[in-house]
């Protein structure tokens, strides 16, 4: 058989201009990054469901808020029975909107929107309409429980919360221990540099008042 007419099948080298190829083993390199890439995708997509922790309830001086990921319209029925467990009359949503307000809404629930980037801290018009919505739910009726979400539940929503427990009286790094025991992981460095310099200011001290601010959040 004439030389020319042999098909390459070894591990041998094919000479190329001043490159020496392996076809076998170019072949071999090629599967395992491709096998690597999945992986990879793989690990990324179990990480975004295992980092996820279940609702958390955070109760201090007779407020409850209850800290959650983002629900969608798929998985709205279940988020709406949760707020249940927990006398849930209101939803603050400080991320983007994935979900139609109207079921939640035909169970007496509210969704307030207090939008704010991710992974920052939040302008201090968000914090007086966040405080302003405590005094008014809490004042109407001081059994229920506030629920707010971001994405993950592990930054701006914890924040928000953090900032309530500074207002009745917590030290800023009791208030993250006590959400991190709950939601492990939650409140970036930013976000906890911005806790540490927060000054109260007594905006939840008159709750009580309910001449003042007796009305629910509609």
């Amino acid at each position: 058989m004439h030389p020319e007419s042999c098909s390459v099948n070894s591990v041998y080298p094919i000479q190329s201009g001043s490159h020496l190829l392996y076809p076998q083993k170019r072949r071999v390199n090629e599967i395992v990054a491709d096998k690597e890439s999945d992986c990879k995708l793989a690990m990324s997509t179990m990480r975004q469901k295992i980092i996820r922790p279940a609702p958390s309830e955070i109760s201090y001086k007779d407020m409850r808020f209850l800290i959650t990921d983002r629900p969608t319209d798929q998985t709205i029925t279940n988020f709406i029975e949760e707020l249940k467990k927990h006398n849930v009359m209101d939803v603050v949503r400080v991320c983007e909107p994935t979900y139609k307000v109207e079921e939640l809404r035909k169970e007496g629930i509210e969704v307030k929107d207090l939008v704010f980037d991710d992974g920052t801290f939040p302008p201090s018009e968000i914090v007086d309409q966040w405080f302003d919505l405590l005094r008014r739910r809490f004042g109407a009726d001081p059994s229920s429980c506030v629920a707010v979400h971001c994405v993950a539940g592990l930054g701006r929503a914890p924040v928000l919360v953090a900032l309530a427990l500074i207002e009745l009286g917590m030290k800023y790094e009791d208030a993250v221990e006590l959400i991190r025991e709950k939601r492990r992981g939650a409140i970036n460095s930013k976000q906890l540099a911005y806790l540490e310099k927060y000054r109260p200011k007594s905006r939840l001290k008159s709750r009580n008042g309910h001449a003042k601010n007796g009305c629910c959040i509609q």
